[in-house]
């Protein structure tokens, strides 16, 4: 921002600059030019006098070595004409290359039969002057220009400042890794209203995430025992309940494990807000391979086959806990929608400086426009079966952003979906 600033307060000052001092430069050169040549046609004038004068008396050497000593005395060229323009005497010209200027008058206004004399001097005292003038003038066009751009930066300065902590204190809001407060005590005063206001939103969002949190956390909570005894209960009616009731039942007690499950993935999107562990490396293809065998023999009763196709040591930097999570969830996830006799893959490999587990399934899949609706809290694809939160791949999500990595949710082929999950490598 403070390089923008400059550059657009020293092209402005460069353009005064340029309109004031080009145009003053060019018109003390044309002052100069035009006294100069007055100055030589009134000594033209004197000299053409003298030589008249000579003339009047026949005195033609004397009026040449009048025009000879002033020749000598200008270090230029004298030179006398006759009224039809042909020369009549002339000194010794200038050498060669140097610049002259020339004034030419009548010998006698009143006799222009008498002729003209032409007086040529050098100009390199005109062009000295002019050139010093241009000198003078480009070096305080110089200290001018230095002194703006010392103005230019304490301004941007000045006015940057609040903006970059505002930036800093948006990047904490957004990174949650702190206080985002902006000091209001320097910048513009809109700078410092803007300051305040956003300290304002900054403390009242706070407070507002911390409510929810807290809600979300004391409800999970509150609920967790309830739950538990109203299943408790459901489980104990079974032997009483007629076999006309018994799929009801059945239905009450999938009603229950679903809410229990629902609460308890609550439960963890809000401590995963909260979580200060230090991350720590992980081989992510010996826990492929764990979480594999653990839900092979519920994936065997639907004809489904669980296989982690991994081979070497991959080793992730993550928190303790936050992978079996990942793998667990999507596990679930494609066990709900792979069709008997399909395969589902887990897969761990190293891209460049990332890490990458793939979690495949022969499911149907998804459109590209519901891939990414997929992960968001809540949300079930069109005529998924009954069961679910909505819940399982947004908690995958945030686990592994929480521990810097990405998610997304990639075709497969011939079909189904190729869960991705991006993670660091350790330090």
């Amino acid at each position: 921002m403070i390089r923008r600033l400059l550059l657009s307060h020293l092209s402005l000052v460069l353009m005064v600059l340029a309109a004031l001092a080009v145009p003053l430069g060019y018109l003390f050169q044309s002052s100069e030019q035009q006294q100069a040549l007055r100055q030589l046609e009134r000594e033209a004038e004197v000299l053409a006098a003298y030589i008249d004068a000579e003339l009047d008396e026949a005195d033609a050497d004397g009026a040449e070595q009048i025009a000879h000593a002033s020749a000598e005395r200008w270090r230029g060229q004298v030179e006398l004409f006759d009224d039809t323009g042909r020369s009549v005497f002339s000194t010794a010209a200038p050498a060669a290359g140097v610049s002259l200027m020339s004034a030419q008058v009548p010998v006698n206004p009143g006799k222009p039969s008498l002729g003209t004399v032409r007086v040529s001097v050098p100009s390199s005292t005109l062009l000295d002057q002019v050139q010093q003038f241009w000198a003078l003038l480009a070096g305080a066009s110089v200290v001018v220009l230095a002194v703006s751009v010392a103005v230019a930066y304490a301004l941007a300065a000045w006015i940057s400042k609040p903006v970059r902590l505002l930036e800093h204190a948006t990047r904490q809001l957004a990174d949650d890794t702190g206080p985002a407060v902006v000091p209001g005590a320097a910048g513009p005063p809109e700078l410092r209203r803007l300051a305040a206001t956003f300290n304002r939103t900054a403390a009242r969002l706070h407070s507002v995430l911390e409510a929810r949190g807290s809600f979300v956390e004391h409800a999970s909570h509150q609920l967790k025992s309830p739950l538990a005894a109203l299943r408790l209960r459901l489980e104990n009616l079974e032997p009483d309940v007629a076999p006309a009731g018994a799929a009801n039942l059945e239905a009450a007690l999938g009603e229950t494990e679903r809410l229990d499950k629902l609460v308890n993935t609550l439960l963890d999107l809000t401590l995963i807000e909260r979580r200060e562990e230090t991350p720590e490396p992980v081989d992510l293809a010996a826990e492929a391979v764990e979480r594999a065998e653990i839900w092979q023999p519920l994936a065997a009763e639907r004809g489904v086959t669980v296989l982690a196709r991994t081979a070497d040591p991959v080793w992730v930097s993550v928190v303790s806990g936050s992978v079996e999570q990942i793998l667990d969830n999507l596990i679930s996830n494609a066990l709900n929608v792979a069709p008997p006799g399909s395969e589902i893959t887990l897969t761990a490999l190293a891209t460049g400086d990332r890490i990458e587990l793939h979690v495949v399934d022969a499911g149907p899949g998804l459109p590209p426009g519901q891939r990414e609706q997929a992960l968001e809290p809540f949300w079930r694809a069109p005529g998924a079966p009954k069961g679910g939160s909505g819940l399982g791949l947004a908690l995958v999500r945030k686990l592994a952003e929480a521990d810097g990595g990405t998610v997304r949710l990639d075709p497969a082929t011939p079909t189904g979906i190729d869960a991705v999950v991006t993670l660091p490598p350790p330090p």
